[in-house]
């Protein structure tokens, strides 16, 4: 019994170390890296240049956010690019009247339908994970591949424009459209900024101050306990897959938005960015840990990486040799400080 409180006492305890550990690495490996940048372009710290950088970001650290609940329980969704181009294209397609779907709906019904097919992805892949109890990585590539399939079919393969439709969309409701993603506050700052700032604060409350954030870390900590202990893991899980895909939707129709026309496929190079983001803010693959700052952290670290080797002139397919480095590095990490915690909690037996 006393070795038992004594591992109960020491384990939280050392956790939260190595956590802080990482964010802390994290942070200055940002500084490191701005100021490496800097001295190879001094545009790199310009204030254009950051709202650049952060306008980039905004759109995977809103749907890192919503990765890092379904990491914290323990599972994956890969989805998450597919989803936010069909929710794009989708909006596009019944807003605009293109593609398979020749009438025109008013810009707030397009828009809610196309929030709700998100969720009723994300619906399906908690159903298969939790229900039928398919691994995540496997039902989530598979929808993956579904909403990949259905934004070529909805679409027609085609691109969309709603600016230069024909016929054009009504001007209030096109204001209201760019509005979302294209506006521009006083300051130069762009409303993504904004919208990644409010995010921020609604999941950091979700993940660090309500019962239903402690108990997604109970649940990714030890199922089988949560289960026995009578926490709704099936409903919890829902939530966050739904929750997940919903801001994979979101970040798409702000994109939208911003650059003003769509295209199949546009979301799947955010897939591993969005995973890499999570990891690397000191997630853990196997569940029970994560926090919304690290996650920022990893995001802002993957956007100075990309932009600072953009301005020095690198190529994207180096970029991306880079950031799967990266990746694996703090996958490496996480292992290791796994490892380092199992040893300690065996040696205070």
């Amino acid at each position: 019994m006393a070795g038992d409180a004594q591992t109960g006492a020491t384990q939280p305890r050392l956790t939260f170390g190595l956590t802080s550990l990482r964010t802390y690495g994290l942070v200055l490996a940002i500084v490191i890296l701005s100021v490496f940048f800097y001295l190879q372009n001094p545009a790199f710290a310009k204030p254009e240049n950051i709202f650049l950088l952060l306008r980039a970001m905004s759109s995977l650290a809103i749907i890192a956010f919503a990765q890092l609940l379904v990491i914290v329980t323990g599972e994956l969704d890969l989805s998450v690019g597919s989803i936010y181009g069909l929710a794009a294209v989708s909006l596009a397609v019944l807003w605009l009247g293109a593609g398979i779907w020749p009438y025109p709906l008013p810009f707030i019904v397009a828009l809610a339908i196309a929030l709700a097919i998100p969720l009723l992805a994300g619906a399906v892949n908690a159903f298969f994970v939790t229900i039928v109890r398919i691994p995540a990585f496997i039902a989530t590539l598979g929808m993956l591949s579904i909403a990949q399939g259905l934004e070529l079919l909805v679409s027609r393969a085609s691109t969309f424009n709603a600016q230069y439709n024909v016929p054009p969309p009504d001007a209030g409701e096109l204001a209201a459209f760019r509005f979302l993603g294209y506006t521009t506050l006083p300051g130069g700052i762009p409303i993504q900024v904004v919208w990644l700032a409010l995010f921020f604060g609604l999941f950091w409350v979700i993940r660090h101050r309500t019962l239903f954030g402690f108990r997604l870390l109970a649940i990714g900590g030890n199922a089988d306990a949560a289960r026995v202990s009578r926490l709704p893991v099936v409903k919890y899980k829902f939530a966050v897959f739904m929750l997940c895909a919903l801001m994979a939707g979101f970040a798409g129709i702000l994109d939208f938005s911003f650059v003003g026309s769509v295209g199949p496929n546009s979301g799947q190079p955010l897939t591993f960015p969005v995973f890499a983001a999570v990891v690397i803010g000191g997630a853990s693959l196997s569940g029970g840990r994560g926090t919304v700052f690290g996650t920022l952290m990893g995001a802002v670290l993957l956007a100075v990486l990309r932009n600072g080797l953009a301005i020095m002139g690198v190529s994207a397919f180096a970029q991306l040799i880079f950031v799967g480095v990266v990746t694996i590095g703090a996958v490496t990490l996480d292992v290791l400080s796994q490892r380092a915690a199992a040893r300690s909690a065996r040696s205070a037996l």
